[in-house]
């Protein structure tokens, strides 16, 4: 960038003495504009005579390096080295624009650390993050970067997660946490037990994922790849005819004058606007997702999601928060309070998710002393004595077996009842709870234009038909297995039209068919399985479902930004080349149309980048 700036300032000051300072003799100003020709344009004339050799004939650089050297031929001077001036002044803006847009892609994601401190033989040693193994210890250090998923270990600490999420707000972490490499360790030091190498690290995937992005063109980006080959070569052959035919036929025209309005028309023919804008707003859109917390992994996925015409979603995990709580304690003769404790004392033992989440609700230390008699009911629940009283907490069967009279629940979820003394105490309602933002999901989806909602779950018909009702998803389809999954996916394949697309949202292992079956598959990134976020085209790092309806819009704003650089590209350029063609533009302002049509292009196409 300094060099070529450098260059064209050199460049650009000979031009105006020249131009300025009229020399007796006429070669001397000459000589000067050909110096300055040969300082900002050496680089054009030696890419088109490569490029050439190469078999890329039809390219801007032939183009200019035609119309610079035909200017000089017929005693254009000036013009010959103003053309190339503009335009590299313009393709210095344009190195600039994407420059910019580049840096505001790996400012977001400056996650990659530089080293990872290993604690060997009491000693820490500071290596390669890939030099560390499955099962090492490392220990980061406040505003250190984390550079390997692991487990917590020994510490606590506050991690700044915005560079994976999109997250403003920092996460607490604690020993037996679960963390992510790319997190920022804000305050206290912590050990990690490492569980992946590197290269299968998060940090090292999402990096893979933005580096690679660009490699899947869009429909749009191979249109305009399509065109430019095609283009170029009809332009230069009609500049051809322009140039050879008029004075053959027309009376008093002359080959000087139509050569020139030949070497205007090829100037202005040079279609870097649309070359440029169309892949970079594209690179802004990915751009402009990451920032979210959204990682598209191709702008060929971008463009699809602007279609999406059928939204299915799995359940647990991704509508749903995926984790049992307790969401209901009803009690019978005592408080809740003493209804939980008693709960949570009679599951002290047990490690069983259910268990674990009344144990969680409890949150109070709990006196193992007064705990005896701890027996498990294999599929009806657990017994035990406490305080010198008999406990039972378990389902409707445990409480049929032990002959208690008790109030059935018809809530939906996993109903724990409580017995004391073979007398009814009450219920506890544990269910998954739907994440806050999923209702307003569907909601938004409805409104830009989704056709159908539809939910995939394996769990229990009531509790699908449930949440599907609550959150005001189309259709349900319960108790699936992975393969009946796929299965559904094909049939709602077939109902969509021929550009609408189907997104499936997913988190688990068995989503991973499903999601690479899927025209758009997108992952719930930030707790969903590794398989999963491999399978998918689109990755949510926050796990909000939001994020599907703002990443929607955002393809959908790029699409417009892409449509408006291409109408408006060549518009302006047809009109521009009729002028030349007729001879009412010169040169000078077919250099101010093209140089003007792609800066103009190039600042739409960074809108994309503001998500």
């Amino acid at each position: 960038m300094k060099k070529k700036t450098i260059k064209i300032v050199i460049a650009l000051i000979l031009f105006i003495f020249a131009m300025v300072v009229k020399f007796e003799n006429e070669l001397i100003n000459k000589g000067i504009f050909i110096i300055s020709y040969i300082i900002v344009g050496f680089e054009i004339l030696r890419k088109a005579v490569r490029n050439i050799f190469r078999g890329k004939v039809f390219d801007e650089n032939f183009l200019m390096s035609v119309a610079t050297i035909g200017a000089f031929g017929i005693g254009e001077f000036p013009e010959a080295v103003a053309v190339m001036l503009f335009y590299q002044i313009g393709e210095l803006f344009q190195s600039y624009a994407v420059d910019k847009s580049r840096k505001s892609i790996a400012s977001l994601m400056d996650i990659r650390p530089d080293y990872a401190n290993i604690y060997r033989d009491e000693k820490i040693e500071k290596v390669n993050p890939e030099e560390v193994k499955i099962g090492d210890t490392i220990i980061v250090k406040p505003g250190e970067k984390i550079p390997l998923d692991g487990t917590i270990i020994e510490g606590t600490t506050t991690l700044d997660t915005k560079a994976l999420t999109g997250e403003s707000l920092p996460r607490e972490a604690k020993e037996g946490d679960k963390v992510l490499s790319g997190c920022i360790n804000l305050n206290g030091v912590i050990k990690i037990k490492v569980e992946k190498e590197y290269g299968e690290s998060t940090v090292s995937k999402i990096l893979d994922l933005v580096e690679n992005a660009s490699s899947k063109k869009s429909k749009s980006e191979n249109f305009i790849t399509k065109f430019a080959k095609y283009y170029t070569p009809i332009v230069v052959i009609i500049a051809l005819i322009l140039a050879i035919i008029p004075p053959l036929f027309i009376t008093g025209a002359t080959f000087s004058d139509w050569v020139y309005r030949a070497l205007s028309f090829l100037v202005v023919s040079c279609p870097c606007a649309l070359v440029i804008s169309i892949p970079l707003s594209f690179f802004g859109g990915i751009g402009g997702a990451s920032k979210m917390g959204v990682l598209i992994k191709g702008s060929n996925y971008l463009e699809a999601l602007s279609n999406t015409e059928i939204a299915v979603f799995d359940k647990t995990g991704t509508l749903t928060k995926g984790v049992f709580e307790v969401q209901k304690i009803e009690p019978v003769g005592i408080s809740k309070e003493e209804l939980l404790k008693i709960s949570a004392y009679a599951e002290n033992y047990s490690n069983h998710p259910i268990s674990k989440s009344i144990k969680q609700a409890y949150n109070k230390k709990i006196d193992e002393k007064q705990i005896s008699n701890y027996e498990e009911i294999s599929g009806l629940g657990i017994s035990a004595r406490i305080n010198n009283e008999e406990v039972f907490v378990g389902n409707e069967k445990l409480m049929q077996k032990e002959n208690i009279e008790y109030e059935k629940c018809k809530d939906i979820g996993t109903i724990l009842y409580v017995a004391i003394n073979k007398k009814y105490a009450g219920y506890i309602l544990i269910a998954d709870e739907i994440k806050k933002d999923s209702k307003q999901t569907i909601e938004e989806l409805k409104k830009n234009g989704i056709k159908q909602t539809v939910m995939l779950t394996g769990d229990k018909k009531e509790v699908g038909e449930s949440v599907a009702k609550e959150i005001g998803i189309d259709k349900v389809y319960t108790e699936l297995l992975p393969t009946d999954k796929v299965q559904k996916v094909e049939e709602l394949l077939k109902t969509k039209t021929a550009k609408g697309k189907l997104a499936f949202v997913g988190d688990g292992i068995n989503d991973a068919p499903v999601l690479a079956l899927a025209d758009i598959g997108i992952a719930m990134g930030g707790l969903g399985a590794d398989s999963a976020i491999e399978a998918a085209d689109v990755v949510i790092m926050t796990d909000e479902p939001s994020k599907i309806i703002k990443s929607i819009k955002l393809s959908k704003k790029t699409m417009k930004i892409v449509k408006e650089n291409i109408i408006f590209a060549i518009a302006i350029k047809i009109l521009v080349l009729i002028l030349a063609a007729l001879g009412i533009s010169t040169m000078w302002e077919a250099v101010f149309a093209d140089v003007g049509v792609s800066i103009i292009a190039i600042i739409n196409a960074l809108r994309a980048l503001k998500g």
